[in-house]
């Protein structure tokens, strides 16, 4: 065999070595985006069940507490921000108002003796709880994918080809800092 046809294997081998490299990294990429997507979807319905859960929530309590309405406005609200969230960002900050509300309601609650022991309440309740690990799990998951897809879009050597592509960032789903903040516990009277 001449030299010019190793030569040309050599490079036709190295062409499609890169093209091949360029595809798989490609479909990596495409792939871990799917995965945020779907694990963004994960959060959403817990989000839409957390949504759906807390009119009756309101209900329950305006039945006790017909004084309390700056509180019940300020859930609805909180609700209708959260059920008009567009971005996983728009989507986290809704949240976190919507329980920093529900706290309030809880608070306000916590007033009426009659309400804490009314069945139906204590279900809603049991019901909030449950969707609330749904949805830290779901977080969870959603900042796992992000992670490793992000982790893929800075490293070398899927950086080169995230950047021909114009893949970009997903964002984390955070707490804020209230969140983060320590809660106080009291057990006085």
């Amino acid at each position: 065999m001449s030299a010019g046809i190793i030569a040309i294997i050599v490079v036709v081998a190295l062409v499609v070595l890169a093209g091949l490299f360029f595809l798989l990294t490609y479909n990596a990429l495409v792939r871990d985006r799917l995965r945020c997507r779907e694990a963004w979807s994960g959060i959403d319905v817990q989000l839409k069940r957390r949504s759906s859960l807390v009119p009756n929530l309101v209900e329950t309590v305006k039945g006790y507490a017909k004084h309390e309405r700056e509180v019940f406005e300020n859930v609805t609200r909180a609700r209708a921000a959260l059920m008009g969230a567009q971005t996983p960002q728009q989507a986290a900050e809704a949240n976190n108002l919507l329980t920093a509300t529900l706290k309030t309601l809880f608070a306000v609650a916590e007033a009426y003796p009659e309400l804490k022991a009314n069945q139906n309440f204590q279900q809603l309740q049991a019901e909030l709880s449950d969707l609330e690990a749904k949805i830290a799990y779901a977080r969870q998951f959603y900042n796992g994918n992000v992670l490793s897809y992000n982790t893929r879009l800075q490293t070398v050597p899927s950086a080169f080809v995230a950047n021909l592509f114009s893949f970009k960032e997903e964002g984390f789903f955070a707490a804020t800092e209230a969140e983060r903040a320590d809660v106080k516990v009291s057990f006085a009277s």
